[in-house]
């Protein structure tokens, strides 16, 4: 039995690793080596299915409705997504973990304030919050990030507060207390480290929330504009022309759903392997 749990372990790591290197393999190979245009097309090679070659040109994926290579597009979409899912979980992570570990270290007042603040944020749908501030500061990459990542900070605030209440009782905590460390050396030095591992798997897990919530808001046109191409504007795009060109959505949610079943299979097996060296 512990064989089979080792072995579907790994064949989980294993997919999860195959599914992510794809992803990645799109959104660096492709804008690096592909040569068609992403961003200007060729109006006599409108529509045109996957395989289809166009005045020399091969077009692995089709073309879209202003005849642009959809391979071209997705690749710089993946792209460009990736990025912004990445920043803004950088932005969550540390302005999460920063506020739970002042919170669970100096408790009292502070730890109120910060825990309300998580208590207000978490009963805000996230996707309304998101459409509402995009709606009122523009669409841009920048503001993108920024609503993503401040919106999610709050489930890693918890975290690292719990994890801090726990530690800041230790015996060499206290010993620190005693022979004079400041309170940010014994944060920085000894609280940090001990919670940069359940940060870290909880981050694997995040990702996937945080690809869906950029897709939607490509999707309904408050993210990236177009013509520059992400991941769920190529979708929205797409809807309109699904009956005629169903390629055009169908690749982008392929991409979506490797990137978040990699997450997912990759978050869980860190959860598992932590668990384990735990007991």
């Amino acid at each position: 039995m512990t064989r089979l749990l080792a072995a579907r372990e790994n064949a989980d790591a294993v997919l999860a690793m195959a599914l992510l290197a794809c992803v990645a393999a799109l959104a660096v190979l492709v804008p690096l080596l592909w040569p068609p245009d992403p961003l200007r097309g060729v109006l006599a090679a409108t529509f045109r299915p996957p395989m289809a070659v166009v005045e020399g040109g091969l077009h692995p994926l089709g073309t879209d409705q202003l005849g642009r290579d959809l391979l071209a597009r997705l690749g710089l979409g993946t792209a460009i997504s990736l990025g912004i899912v990445v920043l803004a979980s950088l932005i969550s992570v540390v302005l999460g973990t920063s506020l739970g570990m002042i919170a669970g270290y100096f408790g009292g007042w502070v730890d109120a304030v910060v825990m309300r603040a998580v208590d207000i944020q978490l009963a805000i749908p996230f996707i309304l919050l998101i459409l509402l501030v995009v709606a009122v500061v523009g669409p841009s990459i920048s503001n993108l990030v920024l609503v993503l990542g401040v919106t999610g900070w709050a489930i890693f605030a918890r975290v690292a507060r719990a994890r801090t209440l726990e530690i800041r009782e230790l015996e060499y905590v206290e010993a620190c207390r005693a022979i004079g460390v400041s309170d940010a050396g014994i944060i920085f030095r000894h609280v940090l480290p001990n919670i940069f591992g359940p940060q870290t798997v909880l981050l694997t897990l995040d990702l996937p929330r945080l690809v869906i919530l950029e897709a939607s808001v490509g999707f309904l046109g408050l993210g990236v504009q177009p013509p520059t191409p992400t991941l769920g504007n190529l979708i929205g795009e797409g809807r309109a022309f699904i009956l005629l060109a169903n390629w055009l959505v169908l690749y982008p949610g392929l991409t979506i759903g490797a990137l978040v079943v990699g997450c997912n299979l990759f978050g869980d097996w860190l959860v598992r392997r932590a668990d384990a060296k735990a007991a």
